[in-house]
């Protein structure tokens, strides 16, 4: 084998890699609006754990969804989601207010009350956007799937907005 050859599979090798851990274990996501303003702004990239609540395998019609190695969404975890309906497209980002067994009632705003009727379903998330404009949440959209969840988010990469060339 050729040296120029061992480079070339080498570097198709990582290639290759970069993009199963991409896919699989983390992606990048900007933040487009003001919907978690002050913690995460527009132009914010996002690093988001595809892997937190277990590896997602989505089946696209193959086979059912479901989560290998499953650990639970906690409250107060920032994460990614799809929107359940086809009229929003895009990845949001929320805070989780409630999980399954919680209960909540929305009278001005959403309320978690011990006692009431218990509203969420096993699998389904209250996701709160901490700006209360924000049109892509639990109070707009109702429950969340675990299905429809992505990651959470660990950390912000850079703001894309303040990148000064020079």
């Amino acid at each position: 084998m050729t040296k120029g050859l061992k480079y070339v599979i080498a570097f198709a090798s990582a290639f290759a890699l970069m993009l199963v851990a991409r896919a699989l274990v983390v992606s990048v996501h900007s933040v487009n609006g003001n919907g978690l303003a002050p913690l995460y702004k527009n132009g914010d990239q996002l690093l988001i754990n595809r892997c937190s609540y277990g590896m997602r395998i989505e089946g696209n019609g193959l086979l059912p969804y479901s989560r290998l190695m499953r650990q639970p969404v906690k409250k107060g975890d920032i994460i990614a989601f799809k929107v359940p309906c086809d009229s929003v497209a895009g990845i949001y980002i929320a805070r989780c207010t409630a999980i399954p067994g919680d209960t909540i009632r929305t009278i001005n705003g959403p309320l978690l009350v011990p006692g009431l009727v218990n509203c969420a379903k096993t699998d389904y998330y209250w996701l709160e956007a901490i700006n209360q404009k924000n049109p892509v949440d639990s109070r707009h959209l109702g429950f969340i799937a675990e299905s429809q969840i992505i990651g959470r988010v660990v950390t912000v990469l850079y703001n894309r907005h303040n990148i000064r060339l020079q």
